[in-house]
C-alpha cells in the first residue's frame, strides 16, 4: 500500500512524538520514533525516509543542530524541519543556515504541522524528480515550466535575462498549478547556482500570504522586536530578514491589507525593513518574487490593489499561460513525468503512452494545469502493468465519460470496477473552483462546507 511518505520523529518528549506519530499515521504518513540521538544516521540510512522532524533540544552531548550539521557532512539530503520550544529565533535561524527546509515552534499547531509537512514532501518530490532527469542528461532545471511553444520559450529567455541582470525581483502571474513556485526555483538557482557549488547556502523562503491569518500576515512579514505586543517575549526575524542572501517567494500576495501593501512597497524601493515596534530600519539583500492567480489590473480597477505597487512589481512580470493555450508542450510534460514516475516506482519497461492515451492528454483542457497532469501521470504509472500507458487507466473524465452521472435526485452512481472516494471528493472540489474561479469562499457555499475545511482540502488534494 502506498503511503503519503514516510516521516521519521526524533524527540526526547515521547508524548510530543507519540502525538506528532498518531497525527501523522491519520493523514497516510508512515512515521518511525527515536527519542536520542544514538545510532541515529545509521538509523535514518536505513530507513530512508523522506523527512525528518528533530528536535533541536535533543540530549545533553548532542543537539539536534550538531545531528544537522552531522546530516549535512554526510551528505545525507533528507529534508529536515526542527523542533524547538525556545522562544528565541536564533537557533532556528542557525538550523535555516544549515539547511534545515523550515522550523516548528512548540507546543504546536497540528494542522500547521500537516501543512508545513505536506508542503515540503511536495518541493521534495519536485526536486527528486528534477534531479533524476539532470544526472540522466534530459532535462535542465525548468523541466516542469519548460516547452517548445513559443510562449514558454519567451518567458524562460526573459527569466534568464532578469537573472543575468540581477533585477532584484520578479512578478510572475498565472493559473493555479501552470509552475509558478517552479519558475520561481529555477529563477532563484539561476541566481545562486554559483554560490551553492562553492557550498555557500543560499536561503529559498516560500510563504502563502493566503495562508496566513489577517492579524499575523504583518508579524511574518517584517518580524517583531520585543514589546510589541503582549506575546512579543523576544525579537522575531520576518522572511524579508530570514530570506537574506538568497530568495523570497511572496504567494498570493494580492490580498494584503491596504497598509500592508503600502509596507511592502516600501520594502521594495528601500531594501529596508522595520519590525514592529521596532524604531531602526534594517537592510537586507534578497530577490523578492511575488506570485498570484489574481488578475492584478483587476484588483487595481476595483480599488482592492494599490496601483503604484502594482507598476512597481509589473517591472519585470512574466505571465505563465494555462496548459490549455500551449497544448504542443503537453506530450513533453507528460513525458518527462511518465519517465520520472517510471524511475520512482521501478517500472523500467514503462516508456511511452498509446496513441489514443495521447490523444485524450492533449486534447482535454487541464483546469488545474501542471500539477493535475502530473498527478495523472504518477497515477497512470502506479496502476498500469504493461509497457505503454493506455486510456484504460485515465480519469473517465479525460476519456470522455462523466466520472459522477448527475440525476434529478442528486444519486452519484457507483461505476461497476469501483471508485476511490478521494477521486470524487477532488473532482467535486475542482469542478466547484473552476466555477468559481478559485474563489474559495463561494467554493466552499457551493460545497456546503466550511471556508477553513475547504482551504484544507484544497491542500490536501494540491488544488491550490
Amino acid at each position: 500500500m502506498k503511503t503519503a511518505g514516510r516521516i521519521f520523529l526524533v524527540d526526547d518528549d515521547e508524548l510530543i512524538v507519540t502525538m506528532l506519530a498518531r497525527s501523522l499515521q491519520k493523514e497516510g504518513y508512515e512515521t518511525q520514533v527515536q527519542t536520542s540521538g544514538i545510532d541515529l544516521l545509521n538509523k535514518i540510512v536505513a530507513w530512508q525516509p523522506d523527512l525528518i522532524l528533530l528536535d533541536i533540544q535533543l540530549d545533553e552531548d548532542r543537539n539536534g543542530l550538531d545531528i544537522l550539521e552531522e546530516l549535512k557532512r554526510e551528505k545525507i539530503q533528507i529534508p529536515v524541519v526542527m523542533l524547538t520550544s525556545d522562544d528565541s529565533a536564533e537557533s532556528a535561524i542557525r538550523a535555516m543556515k544549515l539547511g534545515a527546509a523550515d522550523y516548528l515552534t512548540k507546543p504546536f499547531n497540528i494542522e500547521e504541522v500537516l501543512i508545513v509537512v505536506a508542503n515540503i514532501l511536495e518541493t521534495s518530490r519536485l526536486k527528486d524528480e528534477v534531479d533524476y532527469l539532470r544526472r540522466s542528461g534530459q532535462v535542465c532545471m525548468d523541466s516542469q515550466v519548460a516547452g517548445n511553444s513559443p510562449a514558454m520559450q519567451d518567458i524562460l529567455n526573459k527569466v534568464e535575462m532578469f537573472a543575468k541582470a540581477r533585477t532584484g525581483m520578479m512578478l510572475i502571474t498565472g493559473e493555479s498549478g501552470t509552475g509558478k513556485e517552479v519558475l520561481a526555483r529555477y529563477f532563484h538557482d539561476l541566481l545562486h547556482c554559483e554560490d551553492e557549488k562553492s557550498g555557500n547556502y543560499a536561503p529559498f523562503v516560500a510563504i502563502n500570504c493566503t495562508a496566513l491569518p489577517e492579524n499575523l500576515i504583518e508579524n511574518e512579514l517584517f518580524g517583531h522586536s520585543r514589546g510589541a505586543f503582549t506575546d512579543a517575549k523576544s525579537d522575531k526575524k520576518g522572511v524579508f530578514e530570514l530570506a537574506n542572501g538568497g530568495t523570497l517567494l511572496l504567494d498570493e500576495f494580492c490580498d494584503m491589507r491596504p497598509d500592508v501593501q503600502s509596507k511592502f512597497l516600501r520594502v521594495l524601493e528601500t531594501r529596508m525593513v522595520r519590525r514592529l515596534g521596532g524604531k531602526v530600519d534594517l537592510s537586507f539583500d534578497a530577490t523578492i518574487i511575488a506570485a498570484t492567480n489574481r488578475d492584478l489590473k483587476e484588483a487595481v480597477a476595483s480599488g482592492a490593489f494599490r496601483e503604484d505597487l502594482f507598476y512597481r512589481l509589473n517591472t519585470f512580470a512574466v505571465h505563465l499561460p494555462p496548459l490549455r493555450e500551449r497544448k504542443e508542450d503537453i506530450p513533453l510534460l507528460a513525458n518527462y513525468f511518465l519517465t520520472s514516475f517510471a524511475h520512482k516506482y521501478q517500472k523500467k519497461n514503462l516508456r511511452s503512452f498509446s496513441a489514443e492515451a495521447e490523444k485524450a492528454l492533449t486534447s482535454h483542457r487541464w483546469p488545474c494545469n501542471i500539477r493535475e497532469l502530473r498527478n495523472v501521470i504518477e497515477r497512470c504509472v502506479v496502476l498500469e502493468e504493461s509497457d505503454q500507458i493506455s486510456t484504460i487507466h485515465l480519469p473517465a473524465d479525460l476519456t470522455g465519460q462523466p466520472m459522477v452521472e448527475r440525476r434529478k435526485n442528486f444519486q452519484l452512481l457507483l461505476p461497476e470496477e469501483g471508485i476511490a472516494l478521494d477521486d470524487v471528493e477532488k473532482d467535486l472540489i475542482r469542478q466547484a473552483l473552476e466555477r468559481t474561479n478559485h474563489n474559495k469562499t463561494k467554493a466552499a457555499q457551493l460545497l456546503r462546507i466550511t471556508y477553513d475545511t475547504l482551504r484544507y482540502q484544497v491542500k490536501k488534494f494540491g488544488l491550490e
